[in-house]
């Protein structure tokens, strides 16, 4: 079969670990793991350390990505409960608003309704607002979009309870979108007798039935599909205490133009979830002269061949129908024959 050509990828959840995780991750390997995937743009979430919770670490951020980028970057602000009276300022500084409702690490958890409150009243109502938000926390999400009239996006949905809750709301005309992971698409509880802590992230891997569902609700409910990349080394990984979180942007297009291949969605499904969708919902920029060329020649995916500075994936061993073998960004060959070319600073962050 020859190449086939589709339009930069982007990706809405990952974590590029800057500041304060540098050791994992950074802008120069994640912009070039996503390069390797086929993603062009990414946008990245605000649970670092310290937090972008405040227009000084969000404007720090903003400044290392420029110089480090090699694919085009934006930036989310997370909502803190001690930072809430500086949203305004925060939102000139990003693309969209995170919420955590659920499990996160440091001070970006919401649990109080004012903080809600605040977060819906004073963000842009121009700007997403997305969350983290499990089990009945996507009941209180969807009640938010309907009081306040304004836009919801979902992260990482994976539970069949879930994403029927979501169809219920899109079928009452309800401002919502979603996303779900690849890791939950391939993969379920079941594999965590062969993965141990490097099958371990947020959310849990869910039952084959949560995975049904999902594969199910793929071609209406879904909006996107996110990698929700959130790299930690191996030592981390193997500790007493291992973080959880699994590198997904080099793993992804392969693992869905498998899908494709096996009809369980279609090409031009593929791109509305991987590119037009991504970009309509936080209202993105254009790429132009941009794309990329996916060989279709049976690939396994190895740890050894991850661009990303963890080293590893929980797909390791696992064939894909191809890879990626050249990406254009504006008219720039930035990969070629799969190896990453272009440097550092080249990648641009979104302006906002």
């Amino acid at each position: 079969m020859s190449d086939i050509i589709l339009p930069g990828l982007i990706d809405v959840h990952t974590h590029l670990r800057v500041p304060g995780g540098e050791h994992k991750e950074d802008f120069a390997t994640g912009t070039a793991a996503a390069l390797a995937g086929g993603v062009t743009m990414i946008l990245g979430m605000p649970n670092t350390s310290p937090p972008l919770s405040t227009p000084e670490a969000l404007q720090n951020a903003y400044a290392q990505a420029q110089a480090d980028a090699r694919c085009d970057v934006g930036l989310f602000a997370g909502a803190s409960p001690e930072q809430i009276d500086r949203l305004p300022e925060l939102a000139s500084h990003a693309v969209a608003l995170k919420i955590y409702l659920n499990d996160t690490f440091g001070p970006l958890r919401v649990e109080d309704v004012p903080t809600l409150r605040a977060c819906f009243q004073t963000w842009p109502e121009d700007k997403m607002i997305a969350m983290h938000a499990e089990k009945q926390s996507v009941a209180v999400g969807i009640g938010l979009a309907a009081v306040y009239g304004r836009p919801v996006h979902f992260c990482h949905i994976s539970r069949k309870e879930e994403i029927e809750l979501i169809a219920d709301a899109k079928m009452r005309g309800l401002p919502v979108t979603c996303e779900v992971t690849p890791h939950h698409l391939f993969m379920d509880e079941t594999d965590f007798a062969r993965l141990g802590p490097l099958g371990d992230m947020r959310p849990v891997l869910g039952t084959p039935d949560d995975v049904a569902a999902l594969w199910a609700h793929l071609n209406d409910t879904v909006d996107c599909i996110a990698t929700d990349h959130a790299p930690h080394t191996l030592a981390e990984k193997w500790s007493e205490t291992p973080p959880p979180g699994v590198a997904g942007l080099e793993t992804s297009l392969g693992l869905m133009m498998t899908a494709v291949t096996q009809n369980r969605l279609s090409l031009d499904r593929l791109i509305q979830l991987m590119h037009a969708n991504p970009r309509r919902i936080y209202n993105l920029p254009e790429q132009p002269d941009t794309r990329v060329e996916f060989e279709m020649t049976p690939t396994v995916i190895r740890n050894e061949a991850m661009v990303s500075k963890c080293g590893w994936t929980p797909f390791d061993g696992v064939e894909a129908v191809g890879r990626v073998k050249r990406v254009v960004l504006r008219g720039e060959v930035v990969v070629e024959g799969g190896k990453v070319i272009c440097q550092p600073g080249f990648g641009q962050v979104i302006p906002v």
